[in-house]
């Protein structure tokens, strides 16, 4: 039952979904419609491009499973995600994005500069870094900051738990993902807002 649930979660809180999931928030927090189209675009080259690669990816045989527990198949999608993630992030600023969305992709992208430089030499979350860093981003952007840091708090310790229960990862690479989603959106927070 708790390999079940575990499954489960890993499934539903992966990090594309969250990636695909936080622009659309933030852009419609930040300029309502406007904001969303913004969030629209973040998402498609942040999200969902690197999805459907992934997926791709995964039917041609590139990639084990769309989780990528093999640490050695990341390096490459890595590379495609960063490259559309710059990509996102260079289109947002010359066509005049809002700050927020800005500093929302920017954030994207230091965090996988962080955990894909990390993920070269050792298997660190992905899942609880991308969630920290997301929980991050929401109590930013979002009225009581303090009860979305508890209650993102308690998501990202449920996706620690699962990537832990099935054994994709040990505590200690969850918890250093979580630890690295969140100082490099905060600092990149910090930095631009």
């Amino acid at each position: 039952m708790a390999g079940r649930v575990a499954r489960r979660v890993t499934d539903l809180l992966a990090p594309a979904w969250i990636v695909i999931s936080l622009p659309l928030v933030v852009g419609a927090l930040s300029s309502a419609w406007t904001g969303l189209a913004w969030g629209v675009l973040a998402a498609a080259l942040c999200g969902g491009i690197p999805a459907v690669a992934l997926f791709a990816g995964v039917r041609l045989g590139w990639f084990g499973d769309w989780h990528v527990r093999e640490r050695r198949q990341r390096p490459k999608l890595v590379g495609v995600i960063f490259a559309l993630v710059v990509l996102a992030l260079t289109l947002l600023v010359v066509l005049g994005a809002p700050r927020v969305m800005v500093a929302c992709v920017a954030s994207m992208l230091a965090g996988l500069t962080v955990v894909g430089s990390i993920t070269l030499v050792w298997k660190i979350s992905f899942h609880t870094a991308v969630g920290a860093g997301a929980v991050v981003m929401l109590a930013w952007v979002l009225p009581a900051p303090l009860i979305v840091l508890a209650a993102g708090g308690v998501v990202v310790v449920l996706i620690g738990w699962a990537r832990a229960e099935i054994r994709d990862h040990t505590p200690a690479q969850a918890l250093a993902g979580a630890a690295a989603g969140v100082a490099a959106t905060w600092a990149t927070l910090a930095v631009l807002l």
